[in-house]
């Protein structure tokens, strides 16, 4: 289950690299052969800090570099210690303490380092570390040793220099010397704020108007060839668009319009998607002055304003020949591409530019929507980060040793590295460590108004930055407090609310009666409910549900079990007003008791097949059945909510009864078998299994458990079967031979095995004896002959038929199980878990396929297959095996097969690099995320990115503050889950052209691939189809 979400990490420039990946880097490097050095050398690419690095140099780490993984509080090294290695961290992040004594005890942590940052450079001249360094949480890191560190540096000291400190002479201008301006000097100053960095080379991107006028940087090779081939395509095309125009009486030569160009763009690709994209990517060619506004604005407008290409700023602007316009022509379609993968960002900083005053309301939501994936603000509420949307300021520096702030000037703002990084520098210490896009830094120093505590030094070029100036920082706090509501019960908080402005109308009569909303943030789950249920509208135009509402139903689960919450629900039906005239008591009774019916019903209709499982919650909903019938007679409006509340107790009643006389659903081996060729029905807690659990000698044993049986109790009955009496260990064992020890807590542990993966059963000593199946190897032959028969379409509508089902039988709960830990709940996660491993015999289907094929001409026809399949894919709206194809396509296995993707058709390269720009990480998958919001319902989605979403969300928020439920978290997570709620919303139409149709072989084919899910055995087949060349 978990490989689909360890796959995706890996994915995304190393973010999370699973342990797996690296076990090539754990062997001497006289022993490594040359498939562990393409392994490690694919891993390094994408590693932040290696990016910049030639081949070769890569190559060598490849060859020195050692692999550790560290658990969390682990002390790398002491402040003082004489360094012996230089380290990379590949996943998790570690603290910087600094102590000004001697005692280590009295240091202090002054920042953390990240995935990407390297440190321990000290080793060069053997001068003591800076700092200590302890693991922050389970890490993984690259070091290489100091001989091999400095032989290194003295080869590829140019190319290795980004990742040391630049000179700190940059230093000296003394404490004041080098201070950000403040909002009134910047807008004051017609020139931006160049006159106070000119010793820097820095341009800071002020939000005011004047600004803007700045002269471009000169451009990159890569921009001005895109400016070069859309100018020329427009000539080709559409020659009219660039001509002499008029305004005002003013001449302004070889012009185009903005929205003229917003409107060819769309029409040339089909990866821009709206013209907000389209401005964006125009904004790129502007910000590097290869397109030009007449007057020099650089913000790019989709309006009636001038703008003119680079080479027509020239007198004897030069026409384009035939031949160029051609090849302009043929390089239209990745030149489009380029521009749609950096437009957002573009975009951002356009926005970003504008004083906060002028910022529009779809701004606002923009820059909203970005700070919603920044580390550095995940623990913030919804409320600041909105107000920090309408203040956020933008700024850049060009040059490497630029000096942010010097060590003791007093702090004026905040800042978080948007692009690029920065070192942290403290006197007589040096570099302390590196900060990356997504960290923050100057906080400490405005919260405490104290001196600042270390230099901020630019590491590379060109780094951008979002700041909050002081001003505004405090007065957001200010403004947080101020709106702070605080219930209290024996001088304890119980609930908190924060006021907002609002618009709502009175439930009764329809007027406006208040300017204020209170949005939950924390409180005692009693209290939560309380509040909801007195603030639940009853009125008869009201239908909508509350989406506050929604949250507490769908996530009370985390925070107080079905058990706990059923009485609490009757104990509030049964309430009685204690106060007030005879009338007022009756209201109060009538409304209390509405609310609570609503609010069942909602429980009921949420939870669905999840009630029958439960008997407390069934006998609570016939309880609370009797309650009401007996309440109706007496108080005759509770009888219109009577009926509906009549449907889900019969509904619940009766298919808990039936499912407890029926025979239980058997379930075989779940990755194998002619099961797979059913209809999936969803598995339930109560379901039993026949499944096979494996002894040393490969004999095995079929037990029948419940899904969800701990390891112990599946220990118990393989023991029973077995007559053993020995003490013995359950094993998941892969087919890479690699063996997982099973906690007897664990449950459900059926589903969580790998594609190949097996169950085992041994004594302790018995343990190293394992050895993986022969059926675990998977095919030796690949399935080209049956599978070029059949139509790409149709295999991909039997492969979306096929998942649709099971995403299907997930029900919302099993992602907050999954993220919380099945364990704590006693559930189990089982169709979830087999959807998540859908997703990856997808994937490695598709790297076996093409490994298995020894004709190149065949591999060629593979690959062009699974582009096309792709491509149904996603007009099917199945963008979860969409995206498990192209991944596949991009495993190391594919993708260094040079000579079968040189063969590709040009035009089957242009599909493949526009689904990998669906597929870029960066800005938090902003390019699928735009996909998504475009598409209507029913949708399969990406299910390994809503996994991530899930823990992003969990691991950077606290359950409890200052034990109160943190609901503002609960929120968070709700709105995640609602999106699957939400692909769900339609049901799955069938293809009539294709259901019409029998594809018996298409339909059984895809419901019963067999493949290969070992990473080394892949790899070592695609070295044989092309071996490595010297």
């Amino acid at each position: 289950m978990a490989q689909a979400h360890e796959r995706l990490m890996a994915w995304e420039s190393a973010r999370s690299l699973p342990t797996l990946h690296w076990q090539h880097a754990t062997s001497r490097p006289a022993e490594r052969s040359g498939e562990d050095v393409d392994i490690i050398l694919a891993r390094l690419k994408n590693v932040k800090a290696f990016e910049r690095f030639h081949p070769s140099l890569l190559q060598q780490i490849c060859l020195c570099g050692f692999y550790e993984c560290l658990e969390k509080g682990i002390t790398l090294y002491r402040q003082g210690d004489i360094g012996t290695s230089w380290y990379t961290v590949l996943s998790g992040s570690l603290d910087v303490k600094v102590s000004e004594t001697a005692n280590h005890q009295d240091a202090v942590t002054i920042c953390t380092l990240g995935i990407g940052t390297a440190f321990g450079e000290s080793i060069l001249d053997n001068t003591p570390r800076h700092a200590t360094i302890v693991t922050r949480e389970f890490s993984e890191l690259l070091r290489i040793d100091q001989r091999e560190f400095k032989s290194l540096w003295e080869k590829y000291r140019r190319c290795m220099a980004g990742l040391l400190a630049p000179s700190y002479g940059v230093m000296d201008s003394g404490p004041n010397g080098d201070r950000m301006p403040d909002k009134e000097n910047m807008r004051n100053n017609t020139f931006g704020t160049l006159s106070k960095h000119q010793n820097k080379n820095s341009l800071i991107e002020s939000p005011a108007k004047p600004q803007l006028k700045c002269i471009p940087q000169v451009p990159s090779e890569k921009i001005l060839q895109a400016g070069k081939v859309l100018r020329n395509a427009i000539l080709s095309r559409a020659p009219h668009m660039i001509r002499d125009r008029k305004y005002h009486l003013k001449t302004y030569r070889r012009c185009c319009v903005g929205t003229e160009l917003v409107d060819w763009q769309m029409l040339q690709s089909s990866c821009v998607h709206s013209r907000t994209q389209a401005v964006g990517m125009w904004q790129v060619l502007l910000e590097e002055g290869v397109l030009i506004h007449v007057d020099q604005e650089l913000s790019f407008q989709d309006k009636y304003f001038f703008y003119r290409f680079l080479d027509d700023e020239r007198e004897d602007a030069p026409f384009p020949t035939e031949e160029e316009m051609q090849e302009s022509l043929e390089e239209l379609q990745d030149t489009l591409l380029l521009l749609s993968q950096i437009g957002p960002d573009a975009h951002m900083r356009m926005i970003l530019r504008k004083q906060p005053g002028e910022r529009t309301t779809d701004d606002l939501e923009i820059i909203y929507e970005e700070l919603l994936h920044i580390k550095a603000l995940s623990t913030l509420s919804t409320t600041v980060k909105r107000e920090l949307a309408g203040v956020l300021i933008f700024e850049s520096h060009a040059k490497a040793g630029t000096v942010l702030f010097n060590q003791g000037e007093e702090g004026t703002s905040w800042y978080i590295v948007l692009k690029g990084s920065v070192n942290v520098v403290i006197y007589g210490k040096g570099v302390v460590c590196t900060l990356h896009a997504g960290d923050d830094f100057g906080k400490l120093a405005l919260v405490n108004d104290a001196p600042r505590a270390a230099s901020i030094v630019l590491q590379e070029d060109n780094c951008h930055f979002l700041r909050v100036d002081k001003e505004d920082f405090n007065r957001i706090l200010r403004d947080v407090e101020a709106n702070t509501v605080r219930l209290k019960e024996h001088e304890q908080d119980v609930l908190v609310l924060e006021k907002s402005s609002s618009s709502t109308r009175n439930s009764i009569c329809g007027t406006a009666s208040s300017h204020y909303k209170y949005t939950v943030m924390s409180g005692a789950p009693e209290k939560i409910l309380e509040h909801f249920l007195d603030m639940m509208r009853l009125d008869s135009q009201f239908t909508e549900s509350d989406p506050a509402l929604d949250d507490f139903v769908l996530m009370h689960c985390v925070f107080i079990s079905n058990s706990q919450l059923c009485p609490v629900l009757m104990a509030h039906y049964q309430a009685q007003a204690l106060q007030g005239s005879e009338q007022e008591k009756l209201d109060y009774t009538l409304n209390n008791k509405r609310r609570v019916i609503r609010l069942v019903l909602q429980w009921a209709s949420i939870h669905g097949d999840h009630l029958q499982q439960e008997n407390t919650s069934v006998t609570f909903l016939q309880e609370f059945l009797v309650a009401v019938s007996d309440d109706a007679k007496v108080i005759p409006p509770l009888r219109d909510q009577l009926p509906e509340l009549e449907r889900i107790v019969k509904l619940n009643t009766e298919d808990a009864r039936s499912t407890q006389k029926k025979h239980k659903i058997l379930l075989r081996q779940f990755s194998m078998g002619d099961e797979k060729l059913q209809k999936r029905q969803p598995i339930k807690i109560n379901d039993e299994i026949l499944f096979k659990v494996y002894c040393p000698d490969h004999t095995y044993t079929t037990i029948r458990v419940s899904v969800s049986a701990s390891v112990s109790e599946v220990i118990s009955a393989v023991a029973d079967k077995l007559g053993s009496a020995e003490d013995l260990l359950l094993v998941s064992l892969s087919s890479a031979g690699d063996k997982v020890i099973l906690k007897p807590n664990d449950i459900s542990v059926f589903s969580t095995l790998s594609i190949n993966g097996r169950l085992f059963v041994c004594p302790r000593d018995q343990l190293d004896s394992l050895m993986p199946l022969p059926e675990q190897e998977g095919p030796s032959l690949g399935s080209l002959a049956t599978f070029e028969l059949m139509s790409s379409k149709d295999v991909a509508y039997h492969i979306t038929l096929y998942d649709w089902e099971l995403f299907d039988c997930v029900h919302e709960h099993e992602l907050l199980y999954h993220t919380f830990g099945k364990q704590n709940f006693k559930r189990t996660t089982a169709n979830l878990d087999l959807f998540l491993q859908r997703f990856n015999e997808i994937q490695l289907w598709v790297i076996t396929e093409v490994c298995l094929c020894s004709h190149l001409s065949k591999r060629v026809q593979i690959l062009k297959k699974f582009i096309k399949i792709a491509a149904h894919c996603k007009e099917y709206r199945n963008l979860n095996s969409f995206f498990a194809i192209i991944m596949g396509m991009s495993n190391p296995a594919v993708s260094r097969l040079s000579q079968t993707w040189e063969k590709l058709p040009s035009k089957f390269k242009r599909f493949y690099a526009e689904f990998e720009n669906l597929m870029d990480p960066s800005r938090n998958h902003r390019a699928y995320r735009l996909t998504v919001a475009k598409l209507e319902p029913p949708i399969i989605p990406f299910m390994p990115l809503l996994i991530k979403d899930m823990t992003f969300t969990h691991e950077g928020n606290r359950t409890l503050i200052d034990n109160l439920v943190n609901f503002e978290k609960m929120r968070m997570l709700s709105n995640t889950v609602k999106i699957m709620t939400y692909c769900r919303s339609q049901p799955f139409s069938p293809d009539t052209s294709l259901a019409s149709k029998n594809h018996p072989e298409a339909r059984n084919y895809v419901r019963q691939l067999s493949v290969i899910d070992h990473q080394r055995t892949l790899t070592q087949l695609s070295h044989g189809l092309e071996p490595r060349r010297s």
